[in-house]
């Protein structure tokens, strides 16, 4: 019997990649004339929610989204919120109409045709370069300034240890609002890893649950306040995820 699981699990895994680039080649003209300028962003960010929203249904799941603010149109934020699936990336799309810009790891800039549209939409970061750390600031600088919020993940990456419900956050989502005083938003993905975790014989169809929390104000607030604020977003995503 789990040799039959094993197996299913294989060809569902195969077809969310053949989904993925499938969805990208029907878009893909679009796709590709909305990146050739900087200030058409938000019709390419329309396009990514239809792809995200592809991904999700044409996976065999349905969001459940519990909603404690909604966000305000034309407001920047940071989205933080924990990382354990790649179905981290098609949920947050699907729950912000806003457009936002993610900070990601340069690496999946290498993934064939998705990649080539996330090197030139994303913020990409080499977590283990210090000047690339940096310049996270001053790219989140020039996108705040255009009206669109940030999405950074602040683990960092997904932990190694799968037995790690929520790992220690990095400084960046942190420094990022504080710098341009802009709120806060935790949000908490509860189910994505149990239901699309990176193992490949794991997971299953079903209900990705989201929780959006109240934005946290930053204005007034300086680097000193950092600490402080990583707590407090860190236990409100714990306390969702220990359910």
């Amino acid at each position: 019997m789990q040799v039959l699981f094993n197996f299913l699990r294989l060809l569902w895994r195969v077809w969310f990649y053949t989904w993925m680039l499938v969805v990208i080649l029907l878009l893909f003209p679009l796709l590709l004339i909305s990146t050739t300028k900087e200030k058409w962003y938000p019709y390419f960010y329309k396009l990514a929610r239809i792809w995200a929203k592809a991904m999700i249904y044409g996976m065999g799941f349905y969001p459940k989204v519990s909603f404690k603010s909604n966000f305000e149109k034309g407001k920047s934020y940071v989205l933080a919120a924990n990382h354990t699936s790649m179905m981290d990336i098609m949920m947050m799309l699907y729950l912000s109409k806003n457009p936002f810009v993610f900070v990601g790891k340069k690496e999946l800039a290498k993934m064939p045709i998705f990649g080539y549209f996330y090197k030139r939409t994303c913020i990409l970061v080499d977590r283990s370069d210090p000047k690339s750390r940096r310049s996270v600031f001053e790219a989140s600088k020039k996108r705040i300034q255009t009206g669109l919020s940030i999405c950074i993940f602040p683990e960092g990456g997904i932990p190694d240890d799968e037995n790690i419900i929520l790992d220690e956050f990095k400084d960046g989502a942190f420094r990022v609002a504080i710098d341009h005083q802009i709120p806060i938003v935790p949000i908490s993905f509860v189910t994505n890893k149990k239901r699309f975790p990176y193992p490949f014989f794991k997971g299953s169809p079903g209900v990705l649950q989201a929780n959006i929390h109240w934005p946290i104000p930053t204005i007034g607030k300086d680097l000193k306040d950092k600490k402080m604020l990583k707590k407090l977003v860190r236990e409100l995503l714990l306390k969702d995820l220990n359910y």
